[in-house]
C-alpha cells in the first residue's frame, strides 16, 4: 500500500493540465475550478512570475505574489509617469507575464508601456473574470487574476500587431463618416418632407446627382419647380413634369436653415472620406510587397465592372490590398473590395493566429450555439456579435440572393429551407472559411476549383477526356473524392470542394 504523500502525488499527476485548459470539457473545467476554491490546491505552477492588475478609469490595482514585495498590492494612476512606475515596480519584483481585464479602452495605453518594458501580457475578457467568489473589491479582483493567472487558467485575448491597428483606425474612421453623412441624408429628407416637397418619390438617392443638384439650387434661392427639374440627369427614370409637381411645397425658414445645416454637414463629412482614402491610400503604398511580383487578376466580371458604390473609396483600394497581403479575396463571389477591406483591418493578413478555419469562425461567433449535455442537444441558441468581420460578411451573404454562382444557389436553397436570418448566418460562415483558407496559402495557383475564373465549359471530345482526370484522395465526412476538373466544367464538384475547401488541402 502506498503512503499518502505519494498517493497524493499520484492523484495530482492524474489531473489534467492547464495547458489544455481549452481542450476540456465542461465537467473537467467545473472539477479544475472547485480545486483552486479549496483549501489544498494541487495544481500544476505554469507561470511563477506572474501579476494581476485591474484596469480603472482613474486607478490601477497591481497585484504581485506576497513573496516579491512586503505590500504586495498597489495602486497606481493612469498618468504616462504612473504607469512607467508601475513596469519598473513590475520589473523589479521579477514578474514576467501580467494579466489584466480588457476594460473598455483603458487598457490600451497600459498595456502598450508593459509591453515596451518586455512584459509579456495576457490581455484577459473580462465576461472570464467576472466569477470572483465572495464580495468583490478592487484589491481582490487583481489577486483574483494573479492567483489564476498563475495556474494558467486565462487565455489571451487576440490583438492585431501594430501594422494592422493603424489601418484598422483609419478604415473605422472611413465608416464612422459613412454613417455621419447618412444621418445628414435621412435629416435632410425629413427636412423636405416636412414641406411637403416629395422629391423621395422621384428619385431613389439625395446624395446623386439630381439630387445634390437641386437641393444646392433650394438653398441658392430658387422656389421656380420647373427650373429645378432641369437639374434632371438624363438617368433619371422621371420626368422633369413629374419632379416638378413633387417640387411644389410649403417653403419654411426654419426648415430651409435646417436643410442648409444638414448639407453643410454631409459635405463636410465627403470632405473627411476624401482625406482617410488618400492617408489610407498613401498608408497601403509603404508596406511591404507580400504579392512577390505576380500581377493582380484581371476582373472580367460583368457585375463587379458595372456596380459603382457611391461611398467606394476613390483610389486602387484592390490593388493595395493585393500588394499588402499577396491575395486577391475579391476573387471569391459576394466578397468586394468593402469586404475584403474590413476583412484586412480587422483580422489582418496572417491567419496563423487561427489554428483552423473553424477556430476562425468561432472567433467571428458565426458558429451554431448548441448546449450539449449528456451527448444529446439540449438547446440551441444565438451568438449576438458586433464584429465588423462578421456584419461585412453577413451583408456579402445576403448579396447572394440574385447571385448566378453556386454560392447563389446555395443560398437560395438555404433561405428556402431554414428562413432568411439562419441562412444569412450560415452562409457568412461559409464565406468567413474561404478568405481564411486563401490568406493561409492553403489555395494555390489560380485557384480555379474553388475561386470564380474565366475557364469557359469545356464540350465534347474534351470533356470526355478531362473526365477520365484522377481524384484526389477522398474525403472522411462524404466518402467521396473530388475530381480535378474546371472551375465551370464541373458545378456539383466545385460545390462539394468549396464546403470542404479549408479541410482539404492539395
Amino acid at each position: 500500500m502506498k503512503s499518502k504523500p505519494q498517493e497524493k502525488n499520484r492523484k495530482a499527476s492524474n489531473h489534467p493540465t492547464q495547458h489544455h485548459w481549452h481542450e476540456m470539457n465542461r465537467k473537467q473545467r467545473r472539477e479544475m475550478m472547485r480545486q483552486i476554491q479549496s483549501e489544498d490546491v494541487s495544481l500544476e505552477v505554469v507561470h511563477p512570475d506572474a501579476a494581476g492588475i485591474d484596469i480603472g478609469n482613474e486607478f490601477h490595482y497591481v497585484a504581485v505574489p506576497p513573496s516579491r514585495d512586503s505590500q504586495p498590492v498597489r495602486r497606481f494612476g493612469c498618468t504616462t509617469a504612473e504607469l512607467k512606475a508601475m513596469a519598473a515596480w513590475l520589473k523589479q519584483c521579477g514578474i514576467c507575464t501580467v494579466a489584466m481585464q480588457s476594460t473598455g479602452v483603458y487598457w490600451v495605453a497600459v498595456y502598450d508601456i508593459l509591453e515596451a518594458a518586455g512584459l509579456e501580457v495576457y490581455l484577459v475578457n473580462a465576461r472570464d473574470t467576472k466569477n470572483l467568489p465572495g464580495r468583490k473589491t478592487d484589491v481582490q479582483e487583481s489577486q483574483w487574476l494573479m492567483k489564476l493567472h498563475t495556474y494558467g487558467l486565462w487565455r489571451n485575448s487576440f490583438r492585431r500587431s501594430q501594422e494592422i491597428r493603424v489601418m484598422r483606425t483609419y478604415w473605422r474612421q472611413r465608416n464612422d463618416l459613412v454613417q455621419s453623412a447618412g444621418r445628414h441624408i435621412q435629416r435632410m429628407q425629413k427636412a423636405l418632407t416636412q414641406m411637403n416637397l416629395q422629391l423621395a418619390n422621384v428619385l431613389s438617392d439625395l446624395s446623386g446627382t439630381t439630387g445634390q443638384a437641386i437641393i444646392k439650387a433650394i438653398l441658392a434661392g430658387e422656389r421656380d419647380p420647373h427650373k429645378l427639374a432641369q437639374f434632371r440627369d438624363p438617368r433619371v427614370k422621371a420626368s422633369e413634369e413629374q419632379i416638378a409637381q413633387s417640387l411644389e411645397g410649403n417653403w419654411q425658414p426654419d426648415l430651409l436653415f435646417v436643410l442648409q445645416q444638414e448639407q453643410a454637414g454631409y459635405e463636410f463629412c465627403q470632405k473627411q472620406m476624401a482625406e482617410c482614402d488618400r492617408q489610407l491610400q498613401q498608408y497601403l503604398q509603404q508596406r511591404e510587397d507580400r504579392s512577390q511580383g505576380a500581377p493582380l487578376p484581371e476582373e472580367k466580371r460583368k457585375e463587379r465592372l458595372r456596380k459603382k458604390k457611391g461611398n467606394a473609396p476613390q483610389f486602387g483600394l484592390r490593388e493595395g490590398l493585393f500588394r499588402m497581403t499577396g491575395t486577391d479575396l475579391t476573387r471569391i463571389d459576394g466578397i468586394d473590395v468593402m469586404t475584403a477591406t474590413a476583412i484586412i483591418s480587422e483580422a489582418g493578413w496572417d491567419m496563423s493566429k487561427w489554428k483552423t478555419e473553424d477556430h476562425f469562425v468561432s472567433w467571428l461567433r458565426l458558429c451554431p450555439d448548441k448546449r450539449i449535455s449528456g451527448n444529446k442537444i439540449i438547446g440551441k441558441g444565438r451568438l449576438p456579435t458586433n464584429n465588423p468581420i462578421s456584419v461585412a460578411l453577413k451583408m456579402a451573404a445576403s448579396t447572394l440572393r440574385l447571385s448566378k454562382t453556386y454560392l447563389g444557389a446555395q443560398f437560395r436553397r438555404l433561405r428556402t429551407k431554414l428562413g432568411a436570418p439562419v441562412a444569412i448566418k450560415a452562409m457568412a460562415a461559409k464565406l468567413a472559411r474561404l478568405p481564411h483558407a486563401a490568406l493561409r496559402h492553403e489555395i494555390h495557383g489560380p485557384r480555379s476549383r474553388l475561386l470564380p475564373t474565366q475557364t469557359p465549359r469545356i464540350t465534347g471530345p474534351a470533356a470526355q477526356v478531362e473526365s477520365r482526370q484522377p481524384w484526389i484522395q477522398s474525403h472522411p465526412n462524404t466518402g467521396r473524392g473530388l475530381a480535378s476538373r474546371s472551375f465551370w466544367g464541373a458545378p456539383a464538384t466545385a460545390l462539394r470542394w468549396l464546403y470542404f475547401s479549408a479541410s482539404v488541402k492539395r
